[in-house]
Protein backbone atom coordinates (compact mmCIF):
# COMPACT_ATOMS: atom_id res chain seq x y z
CA UNK A 1 0.00 0.00 0.00
CA UNK A 2 1.06 3.59 -0.60
CA UNK A 3 0.19 6.52 1.67
CA UNK A 4 0.81 10.13 0.68
CA UNK A 5 2.10 11.53 3.97
CA UNK A 6 4.38 14.36 5.03
CA UNK A 7 4.94 15.29 1.38
CA UNK A 8 6.22 11.86 0.29
CA UNK A 9 4.94 8.46 -0.86
CA UNK A 10 5.36 5.98 1.97
CA UNK A 11 4.96 2.26 1.28
CA UNK A 12 3.56 0.00 3.99
CA UNK A 13 2.21 -3.51 4.47
CA UNK A 14 -0.89 -4.03 6.60
CA UNK A 15 -2.16 -7.36 7.91
CA UNK A 16 -4.36 -8.69 10.69
CA UNK A 17 -6.98 -7.00 12.82
CA UNK A 18 -7.07 -5.51 16.29
CA UNK A 19 -5.00 -2.94 18.12
CA UNK A 20 -2.54 -1.27 15.71
CA UNK A 21 1.10 -2.37 15.93
CA UNK A 22 3.63 -0.42 13.85
CA UNK A 23 7.01 -2.06 13.18
CA UNK A 24 9.90 -0.04 11.74
CA UNK A 25 13.13 -1.59 10.42
CA UNK A 26 16.74 -0.49 10.68
CA UNK A 27 19.16 1.33 8.37
CA UNK A 28 19.50 -0.19 4.91
CA UNK A 29 16.64 -2.65 5.47
CA UNK A 30 12.92 -2.74 4.71
CA UNK A 31 9.69 -4.09 6.18
CA UNK A 32 10.42 -7.66 5.05
CA UNK A 33 12.85 -8.26 7.93
CA UNK A 34 9.71 -8.69 10.07
CA UNK A 35 7.97 -11.23 7.83
CA UNK A 36 8.26 -14.09 10.30
CA UNK A 37 7.30 -11.99 13.33
CA UNK A 38 4.37 -10.37 11.53
CA UNK A 39 2.95 -13.78 10.58
CA UNK A 40 2.56 -14.47 14.32
CA UNK A 41 1.57 -11.01 15.49
CA UNK A 42 -1.14 -10.47 12.86
CA UNK A 43 -3.22 -13.16 14.59
CA UNK A 44 -3.89 -10.71 17.43
CA UNK A 45 -2.98 -7.25 16.11
CA UNK A 46 -3.27 -5.05 13.04
CA UNK A 47 0.38 -5.08 12.00
CA UNK A 48 1.56 -2.10 9.94
CA UNK A 49 5.09 -2.26 8.52
CA UNK A 50 6.25 0.84 6.63
CA UNK A 51 9.42 1.18 4.60
CA UNK A 52 11.20 4.27 5.89
CA UNK A 53 11.84 7.03 3.35
CA UNK A 54 14.86 6.23 1.15
CA UNK A 55 14.33 2.54 1.92
CA UNK A 56 12.46 -0.28 0.21
CA UNK A 57 9.51 0.86 -1.87
CA UNK A 58 9.10 4.26 -0.20
CA UNK A 59 10.10 7.49 -1.89
CA UNK A 60 13.76 8.45 -2.09
CA UNK A 61 14.36 11.99 -0.86
CA UNK A 62 17.38 14.28 -1.42
CA UNK A 63 18.13 14.39 2.31
CA UNK A 64 17.60 11.94 5.13
CA UNK A 65 16.98 12.85 8.77
CA UNK A 66 15.53 10.92 11.70
CA UNK A 67 13.15 13.79 12.51
CA UNK A 68 11.61 13.49 9.05
CA UNK A 69 11.31 9.72 9.39
CA UNK A 70 9.54 10.14 12.73
CA UNK A 71 7.24 12.76 11.19
CA UNK A 72 6.44 10.32 8.36
CA UNK A 73 5.22 7.67 10.80
CA UNK A 74 3.23 10.18 12.83
CA UNK A 75 1.58 11.36 9.59
CA UNK A 76 0.81 7.73 8.69
CA UNK A 77 -0.79 7.19 12.11
CA UNK A 78 -2.94 10.25 11.55
CA UNK A 79 -3.81 9.34 7.95
CA UNK A 80 -4.96 5.88 9.01
CA UNK A 81 -6.78 7.38 12.02
CA UNK A 82 -5.03 5.02 14.41
CA UNK A 83 -5.44 5.25 18.19
CA UNK A 84 -3.80 3.44 21.11
CA UNK A 85 -0.80 2.59 18.91
CA UNK A 86 1.93 0.08 19.76
CA UNK A 87 5.20 1.20 18.14
CA UNK A 88 8.07 -1.27 17.80
CA UNK A 89 11.34 -0.02 16.31
CA UNK A 90 14.63 -1.81 15.62
CA UNK A 91 17.98 0.03 15.45
CA UNK A 92 17.32 3.14 13.31
CA UNK A 93 13.66 2.23 13.65
CA UNK A 94 14.14 2.38 17.41
CA UNK A 95 15.52 5.91 17.08
CA UNK A 96 12.49 6.85 14.97
CA UNK A 97 10.21 5.24 17.57
CA UNK A 98 11.76 7.22 20.44
CA UNK A 99 11.40 10.48 18.55
CA UNK A 100 7.84 9.76 17.41
CA UNK A 101 6.69 8.68 20.88
CA UNK A 102 8.00 11.92 22.36
CA UNK A 103 5.73 13.86 19.96
CA UNK A 104 2.66 11.71 19.42
CA UNK A 105 0.16 10.94 22.19
CA UNK A 106 -1.50 8.30 20.00
CA UNK A 107 1.53 6.07 20.67
CA UNK A 108 0.67 4.50 24.01
CA UNK A 109 3.04 1.52 24.01
CA UNK A 110 6.68 1.73 22.90
CA UNK A 111 9.19 -1.09 22.35
CA UNK A 112 12.68 -0.37 21.03
CA UNK A 113 15.62 -2.64 20.25
CA UNK A 114 19.23 -1.57 19.78
CA UNK A 115 18.54 2.17 19.72
CA UNK A 116 21.04 4.95 20.42
CA UNK A 117 20.72 8.64 21.27
CA UNK A 118 23.82 10.01 19.53
CA UNK A 119 26.30 8.99 16.81
CA UNK A 120 28.96 8.44 19.47
CA UNK A 121 26.74 6.05 21.43
CA UNK A 122 27.70 3.04 19.31
CA UNK A 123 30.74 0.83 19.64
CA UNK A 124 33.92 2.20 18.06
CA UNK A 125 34.41 -0.55 15.44
CA UNK A 126 30.95 0.17 14.04
CA UNK A 127 31.59 3.93 13.98
CA UNK A 128 34.79 3.36 12.03
CA UNK A 129 33.05 0.98 9.61
CA UNK A 130 30.28 3.51 8.98
CA UNK A 131 32.80 6.32 8.43
CA UNK A 132 34.80 4.21 5.97
CA UNK A 133 31.65 3.09 4.15
CA UNK A 134 30.46 6.67 3.79
CA UNK A 135 33.90 7.79 2.54
CA UNK A 136 33.71 5.12 -0.17
CA UNK A 137 30.08 5.45 -1.23
CA UNK A 138 28.67 8.79 0.02
CA UNK A 139 25.51 6.81 0.83
CA UNK A 140 23.15 9.19 2.67
CA UNK A 141 21.94 6.35 4.88
CA UNK A 142 25.48 5.96 6.23
CA UNK A 143 25.92 9.72 6.43
CA UNK A 144 22.80 9.88 8.57
CA UNK A 145 24.38 7.63 11.19
CA UNK A 146 27.51 9.80 11.30
CA UNK A 147 25.54 13.01 12.05
CA UNK A 148 22.49 11.85 13.99
CA UNK A 149 20.56 11.22 16.19
CA UNK A 150 20.82 13.87 18.90
CA UNK A 151 18.16 12.82 21.41
CA UNK A 152 18.32 14.63 24.74
CA UNK A 153 17.46 13.24 28.16
CA UNK A 154 14.64 15.79 28.25
CA UNK A 155 13.27 14.29 25.03
CA UNK A 156 13.35 10.80 26.51
CA UNK A 157 11.76 12.04 29.73
CA UNK A 158 8.85 13.47 27.75
CA UNK A 159 7.79 10.00 26.56
CA UNK A 160 4.58 8.90 28.27
CA UNK A 161 4.06 5.58 26.48
CA UNK A 162 4.52 2.38 28.46
CA UNK A 163 7.99 1.38 27.32
CA UNK A 164 10.22 -1.67 26.95
CA UNK A 165 13.87 -1.18 25.99
CA UNK A 166 15.65 -4.20 24.52
CA UNK A 167 19.19 -5.03 23.43
CA UNK A 168 21.32 -8.12 22.97
CA UNK A 169 24.19 -8.86 25.34
CA UNK A 170 26.46 -8.71 22.29
CA UNK A 171 24.79 -5.66 20.73
CA UNK A 172 26.50 -3.03 18.59
CA UNK A 173 25.13 -0.51 21.08
CA UNK A 174 27.02 -0.45 24.41
CA UNK A 175 24.93 -1.75 27.29
CA UNK A 176 25.60 1.52 29.12
CA UNK A 177 23.70 3.39 26.39
CA UNK A 178 20.76 0.99 26.47
CA UNK A 179 20.53 1.30 30.23
CA UNK A 180 20.72 5.08 29.93
CA UNK A 181 17.75 5.16 27.54
CA UNK A 182 15.66 2.96 29.82
CA UNK A 183 16.54 5.01 32.90
CA UNK A 184 15.62 8.29 31.19
CA UNK A 185 12.12 7.19 30.08
CA UNK A 186 9.65 7.32 32.98
CA UNK A 187 8.70 3.82 34.12
CA UNK A 188 10.49 2.05 31.27
CA UNK A 189 11.36 -1.63 31.57
CA UNK A 190 14.76 -2.93 30.44
CA UNK A 191 15.68 -6.35 29.11
CA UNK A 192 19.20 -7.35 28.01
CA UNK A 193 18.95 -10.59 26.04
CA UNK A 194 21.76 -12.98 26.84
CA UNK A 195 23.45 -14.55 23.82
CA UNK A 196 21.83 -12.22 21.28
CA UNK A 197 23.55 -9.63 19.12
CA UNK A 198 22.13 -6.51 17.47
CA UNK A 199 19.66 -8.23 15.18
CA UNK A 200 19.85 -11.98 15.85
CA UNK A 201 16.49 -12.06 17.64
CA UNK A 202 14.81 -9.66 15.22
CA UNK A 203 15.77 -10.02 11.56
CA UNK A 204 13.69 -12.85 10.05
CA UNK A 205 13.10 -14.18 13.56
CA UNK A 206 10.00 -15.14 15.51
CA UNK A 207 11.73 -14.30 18.79
CA UNK A 208 10.84 -10.61 18.63
CA UNK A 209 7.18 -11.51 18.19
CA UNK A 210 7.23 -13.47 21.45
CA UNK A 211 9.00 -10.61 23.26
CA UNK A 212 6.42 -8.12 21.98
CA UNK A 213 3.54 -10.44 22.88
CA UNK A 214 4.93 -11.01 26.36
CA UNK A 215 5.20 -7.29 27.06
CA UNK A 216 1.72 -6.60 25.72
CA UNK A 217 0.21 -9.45 27.73
CA UNK A 218 1.76 -8.00 30.87
CA UNK A 219 0.24 -4.65 29.92
CA UNK A 220 -3.20 -6.22 29.51
CA UNK A 221 -2.93 -7.95 32.89
CA UNK A 222 -2.10 -4.79 34.81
Amino acid sequence: MIAEVNGIRLFYEKSGEGRPLIMVHGNGEDHTIFDEAAALLEKDYCVIRPDSRCHGQSEDTPELHYADMAADVIALIEALELQDVIFYGFSDGGIVALMAAARCARITTLIVSGANTSPKAVKLPLRLAIRFGYWRTRDKKLGLMLREPNISDAGLASIRARTLVLAGSGDLIPEKETRHIAAAIPGAQLKILKGEDHGSYIVHSEKIAELIRGFLKGEENR
